[in-house]
């Protein structure tokens, strides 16, 4: 039986990734540090809590382990990135390097690894793919920087220790289960633009000018993908864009929010003044998973974002 470990699993996409590989016939070992209040432990899964920046103990989380599926990480919306950049950085560094050595310690067969669009936010081609990330600047913030070193770790580890990888880097992921956030940007834009309607904020508000365009994938899309990559021996030692192509305005997404509960009432948004680091464009090109794994997005915006407003109003009134 293969054995999986998948760190970060108690996390938002964590949660969802688990419940797949239940599915099929592995063991499996889920290691979070439930640093957030909206952690979930997976039911049914052998589960440890451990600071993955401790490389004694990491080094024995990983013994007997043929597969990890990296996922821990600092990470949140474009508010805490401004807010914790040294922490960040720092916290995901030590998370990269007590994991990689102790897969090669440990001898694993391959390392996933959950990168970022991030990697692309000082990008000025369009659309983003994969061979771009030669081509472009280092990112600006903390957590994107450091999602990028985490490829190199990919890379080099590969190349003096012969460690395989495949690299995930997830596009605006979003659905049933990621909660707003504490203060403005603490999460990501949709939960935070739903609670505001929900709560009846109005004029609604929303970050700078909502010119800004994000390509939204939705959970389930995202998880399908790392599946099939988990599958094939053709994802081993590469990397794949993971996104929907569906260019979507802020300023279109919190009106269609707007519309599921207010479409009498006319739409009305506040500008507050934007982060400095807010990406103005972000857009995968996704052909080479759809031409290796054979995966495109199958799930609307629209259904996505009816199927969260839906759940999280559930929330908000209990």
């Amino acid at each position: 039986m293969i054995k999986i470990l998948v760190t970060g699993g108690a996390g938002f996409i964590g949660t969802y990734l688990v419940k797949e590989l239940q599915k099929k016939d592995y063991k499996i070992i889920v290691a979070d540090n439930l640093s957030k209040k909206e952690s979930k432990v997976p039911i049914g899964v052998e589960f440890r809590q451990i600071d993955l920046t401790n490389k004694k103990n990491t080094d024995n989380l990983f013994k007997g382990v043929d597969i990890c599926i990296n996922l821990a990480s600092m990470i949140g919306g474009i508010g805490y990135f401004h807010k914790l950049p040294g922490t960040i950085l720092s916290t995901n560094n030590g998370i990269l390097s007590s994991t990689f050595e102790a897969a090669v310690k440990n001898k694993i067969k391959r390392m996933i690894y959950f990168s970022s669009s991030m990697v692309f936010e000082s990008a000025d081609i369009y659309p983003n793919k994969e061979e771009h990330i030669a081509k472009i600047p280092s990112p600006a913030t903390g957590y994107g920087f450091s999602k990028l070193i985490g490829e190199y770790y990919c890379k080099t580890f590969n190349k003096e220790f012969g460690l395989d990888y495949t690299i995930i880097r997830p596009f605006n992921v979003y659905g049933i289960n990621e909660y707003p956030g504490e203060y403005i940007g603490y999460s990501h834009v949709i939960p935070d633009l739903i609670r505001k309607v929900i709560l009846g904020q109005y004029p609604l508000e929303i970050l700078g000018d909502g010119q800004q365009t994000r390509c939204f994938t939705h959970i389930k899309d995202l998880v399908r993908g790392v599946m099939l990559a988990l599958g094939s021996e053709k994802a081993v030692n590469e990397d794949f864009n993971l996104g929907t192509d569906q260019e979507t305005k802020i300023i279109e997404l919190a009106r269609m929010i707007w519309n599921i509960e207010n479409s009498n009432k006319e739409f009305k948004v506040k500008h507050l003044p934007a982060f400095k680091h807010d990406v103005k464009k972000r857009i995968p090109d996704y052909s080479k998973a759809k031409n290796i794994l054979a995966w495109e997005p199958k799930i609307k915006i629209e259904d996505g974002l009816l199927e969260v407003y839906n759940w999280l109003k559930k929330i908000e009134k209990n």
